[in-house]
Protein backbone atom coordinates (compact mmCIF):
# COMPACT_ATOMS: atom_id res chain seq x y z
CA UNK A 1 0.00 0.00 0.00
CA UNK A 2 1.77 3.79 -0.98
CA UNK A 3 1.33 6.29 1.67
CA UNK A 4 -1.42 8.14 0.41
CA UNK A 5 -3.28 5.04 0.84
CA UNK A 6 -2.25 4.31 4.20
CA UNK A 7 -2.67 8.26 5.17
CA UNK A 8 -6.35 7.99 3.90
CA UNK A 9 -6.87 4.59 5.49
CA UNK A 10 -5.45 5.62 9.08
CA UNK A 11 -7.69 8.99 8.58
CA UNK A 12 -10.75 7.18 7.98
CA UNK A 13 -10.79 4.33 10.61
CA UNK A 14 -10.09 7.00 13.00
CA UNK A 15 -11.95 9.34 11.82
CA UNK A 16 -9.20 11.80 11.37
CA UNK A 17 -9.76 15.49 9.81
CA UNK A 18 -6.38 17.46 9.24
CA UNK A 19 -6.63 20.64 10.63
CA UNK A 20 -5.13 23.55 8.70
CA UNK A 21 -5.13 25.82 11.64
CA UNK A 22 -2.72 23.29 13.37
CA UNK A 23 -0.54 22.89 10.57
CA UNK A 24 -1.52 19.17 10.00
CA UNK A 25 -0.48 18.21 6.48
CA UNK A 26 0.76 14.33 6.19
CA UNK A 27 4.06 13.65 3.90
CA UNK A 28 2.95 10.81 1.96
CA UNK A 29 6.52 10.41 -0.27
CA UNK A 30 8.52 7.28 0.83
CA UNK A 31 11.44 9.33 -0.72
CA UNK A 32 11.12 12.25 1.08
CA UNK A 33 11.41 10.45 4.72
CA UNK A 34 14.34 8.61 3.37
CA UNK A 35 15.64 11.81 2.62
CA UNK A 36 15.08 13.00 6.55
CA UNK A 37 16.55 10.17 7.62
CA UNK A 38 19.64 9.94 5.76
CA UNK A 39 20.21 13.35 6.71
CA UNK A 40 19.90 13.03 10.53
CA UNK A 41 22.31 10.14 10.08
CA UNK A 42 20.77 7.83 12.67
CA UNK A 43 23.01 5.37 14.16
CA UNK A 44 21.81 2.41 16.60
CA UNK A 45 22.22 4.11 20.19
CA UNK A 46 21.29 7.26 19.11
CA UNK A 47 17.95 9.19 20.92
CA UNK A 48 15.90 11.21 18.89
CA UNK A 49 13.17 13.63 19.78
CA UNK A 50 10.64 13.85 17.01
CA UNK A 51 8.40 16.81 16.89
CA UNK A 52 4.46 16.70 15.41
CA UNK A 53 4.86 12.74 14.72
CA UNK A 54 1.61 13.01 13.06
CA UNK A 55 0.46 9.27 11.79
CA UNK A 56 3.53 8.06 12.91
CA UNK A 57 5.15 6.79 9.61
CA UNK A 58 8.77 8.43 10.15
CA UNK A 59 8.38 7.67 14.37
CA UNK A 60 7.95 3.77 13.14
CA UNK A 61 11.26 4.00 10.74
CA UNK A 62 13.17 5.77 12.69
CA UNK A 63 12.71 3.64 16.05
CA UNK A 64 14.48 0.26 13.74
CA UNK A 65 17.39 2.33 13.79
CA UNK A 66 18.05 4.31 16.63
CA UNK A 67 17.89 3.45 20.43
CA UNK A 68 14.37 5.52 21.35
CA UNK A 69 12.54 7.53 19.90
CA UNK A 70 10.46 10.11 22.06
CA UNK A 71 7.90 11.76 19.70
CA UNK A 72 5.57 15.00 21.17
CA UNK A 73 2.70 15.22 19.62
CA UNK A 74 0.07 18.41 20.45
CA UNK A 75 -2.62 17.44 19.42
CA UNK A 76 -5.01 14.65 21.87
CA UNK A 77 -6.35 12.58 19.20
CA UNK A 78 -3.19 11.54 17.06
CA UNK A 79 -1.54 11.08 20.46
CA UNK A 80 -4.17 8.07 21.34
CA UNK A 81 -3.82 7.18 17.32
CA UNK A 82 -0.28 7.19 17.89
CA UNK A 83 0.21 5.03 21.10
CA UNK A 84 -2.61 2.74 19.75
CA UNK A 85 -0.77 2.10 16.79
CA UNK A 86 2.39 1.22 18.95
CA UNK A 87 0.87 -1.00 20.98
CA UNK A 88 -0.69 -3.13 18.09
CA UNK A 89 2.95 -3.20 16.72
CA UNK A 90 3.79 -3.81 19.70
CA UNK A 91 7.30 -1.20 19.43
CA UNK A 92 8.59 -0.72 22.79
CA UNK A 93 11.30 1.91 21.88
CA UNK A 94 8.93 4.72 21.22
CA UNK A 95 6.77 6.74 23.71
CA UNK A 96 4.36 9.16 22.97
CA UNK A 97 4.34 12.73 24.86
CA UNK A 98 0.49 14.50 24.08
CA UNK A 99 2.33 17.87 24.61
CA UNK A 100 3.68 21.32 23.78
CA UNK A 101 7.23 20.65 22.29
CA UNK A 102 7.29 24.71 24.19
CA UNK A 103 6.56 23.79 27.21
CA UNK A 104 8.73 20.96 27.89
CA UNK A 105 11.72 22.34 31.25
CA UNK A 106 15.15 22.25 30.35
CA UNK A 107 15.61 19.78 33.22
CA UNK A 108 13.61 16.85 31.41
CA UNK A 109 15.58 17.68 28.54
CA UNK A 110 19.00 17.53 30.41
CA UNK A 111 17.85 14.13 31.36
CA UNK A 112 18.19 12.69 28.11
CA UNK A 113 21.78 12.65 27.49
CA UNK A 114 22.61 12.92 23.58
CA UNK A 115 20.04 13.26 21.60
CA UNK A 116 18.75 14.80 17.81
CA UNK A 117 16.28 16.54 16.85
CA UNK A 118 13.21 15.42 13.74
CA UNK A 119 10.66 18.00 13.88
CA UNK A 120 8.18 18.64 10.95
CA UNK A 121 6.98 22.56 12.34
CA UNK A 122 4.22 24.76 11.65
CA UNK A 123 5.67 27.94 10.69
CA UNK A 124 4.23 29.40 13.71
CA UNK A 125 6.30 28.14 15.93
CA UNK A 126 9.64 27.79 14.10
CA UNK A 127 11.66 30.84 15.47
CA UNK A 128 10.95 30.17 19.19
CA UNK A 129 11.22 26.57 18.85
CA UNK A 130 14.69 27.20 17.45
CA UNK A 131 15.78 29.56 20.47
CA UNK A 132 14.57 27.18 22.78
CA UNK A 133 16.60 24.31 21.74
CA UNK A 134 19.77 26.40 20.61
CA UNK A 135 20.01 28.08 23.85
CA UNK A 136 18.86 25.14 25.95
CA UNK A 137 22.18 23.67 28.27
CA UNK A 138 21.60 20.22 26.73
CA UNK A 139 21.70 21.36 22.70
CA UNK A 140 20.63 18.70 20.56
CA UNK A 141 23.34 17.19 18.58
CA UNK A 142 21.77 17.45 15.46
CA UNK A 143 18.37 19.23 14.61
CA UNK A 144 16.74 18.25 11.08
CA UNK A 145 13.73 20.26 10.34
CA UNK A 146 10.78 20.15 7.83
CA UNK A 147 9.75 23.14 7.55
CA UNK A 148 7.97 25.88 4.37
CA UNK A 149 10.75 26.71 2.13
CA UNK A 150 10.72 30.31 2.77
CA UNK A 151 11.21 30.19 6.28
CA UNK A 152 14.26 28.05 5.25
CA UNK A 153 15.37 30.21 3.18
CA UNK A 154 15.22 32.88 5.71
CA UNK A 155 16.99 30.95 8.12
CA UNK A 156 20.49 30.32 5.56
CA UNK A 157 20.32 34.15 4.36
CA UNK A 158 23.42 36.50 4.30
CA UNK A 159 23.55 40.08 4.16
CA UNK A 160 22.03 42.09 2.38
CA UNK A 161 19.29 39.92 3.39
CA UNK A 162 19.61 38.32 6.89
CA UNK A 163 16.73 38.68 9.44
CA UNK A 164 16.75 38.23 13.30
CA UNK A 165 15.79 34.46 12.72
CA UNK A 166 18.93 34.08 10.44
CA UNK A 167 21.07 35.81 13.14
CA UNK A 168 19.75 33.70 16.10
CA UNK A 169 20.23 30.59 14.19
CA UNK A 170 23.05 31.42 12.25
CA UNK A 171 24.67 32.77 16.13
CA UNK A 172 24.25 29.19 17.57
CA UNK A 173 24.68 26.79 14.89
CA UNK A 174 25.39 25.89 11.09
CA UNK A 175 22.44 25.60 8.97
CA UNK A 176 22.54 24.23 5.29
CA UNK A 177 19.75 23.33 2.84
CA UNK A 178 18.98 19.48 2.17
CA UNK A 179 16.62 19.30 -0.67
CA UNK A 180 13.16 20.96 -1.71
CA UNK A 181 10.15 19.28 -0.95
CA UNK A 182 7.32 20.27 -3.11
CA UNK A 183 3.50 20.99 -1.74
CA UNK A 184 2.40 18.10 -3.72
CA UNK A 185 3.88 15.48 -1.31
CA UNK A 186 1.71 16.19 1.42
CA UNK A 187 -2.02 15.10 1.99
CA UNK A 188 -3.69 17.43 2.00
CA UNK A 189 -1.66 19.60 -0.28
CA UNK A 190 -0.17 23.32 1.37
CA UNK A 191 0.23 26.29 -0.11
CA UNK A 192 3.74 26.62 0.09
CA UNK A 193 6.25 24.78 -0.38
CA UNK A 194 9.01 23.22 1.65
CA UNK A 195 12.48 22.22 2.27
CA UNK A 196 14.42 19.93 4.43
CA UNK A 197 17.49 21.88 6.59
CA UNK A 198 19.72 20.23 8.58
CA UNK A 199 21.17 22.63 11.42
CA UNK A 200 24.50 21.96 13.66
CA UNK A 201 24.70 23.48 17.00
CA UNK A 202 27.97 24.36 18.16
CA UNK A 203 29.58 27.30 20.02
CA UNK A 204 29.91 30.85 18.27
CA UNK A 205 32.92 32.32 18.26
CA UNK A 206 34.30 35.45 15.92
CA UNK A 207 35.23 34.65 12.02
CA UNK A 208 38.70 33.53 12.52
CA UNK A 209 38.59 33.08 16.31
CA UNK A 210 37.33 29.49 16.66
CA UNK A 211 38.80 28.85 19.77
CA UNK A 212 37.33 31.88 21.63
CA UNK A 213 34.05 32.29 22.44
CA UNK A 214 32.04 35.71 21.99
CA UNK A 215 30.72 36.20 25.55
CA UNK A 216 31.66 35.21 29.15
CA UNK A 217 28.05 35.32 30.21
CA UNK A 218 24.43 34.62 29.25
CA UNK A 219 23.45 38.41 30.45
CA UNK A 220 25.84 39.97 27.70
CA UNK A 221 24.31 37.41 25.19
CA UNK A 222 20.44 38.81 26.24
CA UNK A 223 21.91 42.27 25.81
CA UNK A 224 23.27 41.50 22.36
CA UNK A 225 20.18 39.91 21.38
CA UNK A 226 18.32 42.83 22.87
CA UNK A 227 20.49 45.07 20.16
CA UNK A 228 19.42 43.09 17.18
CA UNK A 229 16.08 43.12 18.18
CA UNK A 230 16.31 47.08 18.16
CA UNK A 231 17.84 47.08 15.42
CA UNK A 232 15.32 44.92 13.28
CA UNK A 233 12.34 47.02 14.93
CA UNK A 234 11.43 48.90 11.94
CA UNK A 235 13.11 46.91 8.83
CA UNK A 236 12.72 50.06 6.44
CA UNK A 237 14.60 52.22 8.57
CA UNK A 238 17.95 52.83 8.73
CA UNK A 239 19.83 51.37 11.36
CA UNK A 240 20.82 54.17 12.94
CA UNK A 241 17.43 55.84 13.12
CA UNK A 242 16.18 52.40 15.07
CA UNK A 243 19.32 52.28 17.53
CA UNK A 244 18.69 56.09 18.05
CA UNK A 245 15.13 56.44 19.14
CA UNK A 246 15.25 52.64 21.09
CA UNK A 247 18.47 53.07 23.40
CA UNK A 248 18.03 57.14 23.50
CA UNK A 249 21.17 57.70 21.73
CA UNK A 250 22.01 61.01 19.60
CA UNK A 251 22.16 59.84 16.35
CA UNK A 252 25.38 61.66 15.73
CA UNK A 253 26.81 59.18 18.50
CA UNK A 254 25.46 56.16 16.38
CA UNK A 255 26.52 58.64 13.35
CA UNK A 256 30.37 57.92 14.68
CA UNK A 257 30.13 54.11 15.79
CA UNK A 258 29.02 53.42 11.95
CA UNK A 259 32.11 55.27 10.82
CA UNK A 260 34.33 54.29 13.04
CA UNK A 261 33.62 50.21 11.59
CA UNK A 262 33.63 51.62 8.58
CA UNK A 263 30.12 50.78 7.72
CA UNK A 264 27.50 52.79 5.94
CA UNK A 265 25.95 55.71 7.46
CA UNK A 266 22.86 54.69 6.12
CA UNK A 267 22.77 50.82 6.25
CA UNK A 268 20.02 48.70 7.27
CA UNK A 269 20.03 45.86 9.76
CA UNK A 270 19.42 43.23 7.23
CA UNK A 271 22.57 44.57 5.50
CA UNK A 272 25.06 43.45 8.08
CA UNK A 273 26.70 40.36 9.20
CA UNK A 274 26.60 38.71 12.66
CA UNK A 275 30.82 39.99 12.80
CA UNK A 276 29.17 43.46 12.03
CA UNK A 277 26.13 43.44 14.86
CA UNK A 278 29.46 42.46 17.75
CA UNK A 279 31.65 45.00 16.49
CA UNK A 280 28.50 47.52 17.35
CA UNK A 281 27.50 45.50 20.67
CA UNK A 282 31.58 46.44 21.64
CA UNK A 283 30.89 49.79 21.32
CA UNK A 284 27.45 50.55 22.17
CA UNK A 285 26.75 48.18 25.45
CA UNK A 286 29.50 50.18 27.44
CA UNK A 287 27.95 53.37 26.42
CA UNK A 288 24.50 51.81 27.64
CA UNK A 289 26.09 50.08 31.24
CA UNK A 290 27.88 53.51 31.73
CA UNK A 291 24.00 55.23 31.95
CA UNK A 292 23.13 52.40 33.81
CA UNK A 293 25.85 52.93 36.62
CA UNK A 294 24.86 56.70 37.09
CA UNK A 295 21.33 55.69 37.69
Amino acid sequence: MDLLKQTLELCKIYDIKPEKSKGQNFLVNEDVYDQVISCANLEKDDVVLEVGPGLGILTFKMSKLVKKVLAVELDEKLAEVLNTLIISKEIKNIKIFNNDVLKIKGDNVSKLGKYKIVANLPYNITSIFLRKFLTIANKPELIVLLLQKEVVERIISKPPKMSLLSISVQFYADAEIIAEVSKNNFYPAPQVESAIIRIKPRPFCRSGKENKPVFNNYEDEKRFFRLLKYGFSAKRKMLKNNLSSALNIEQAKIEEILRFLNLDLKCRAEQLSIDNWLDIFEKIDPILSSRLNEE
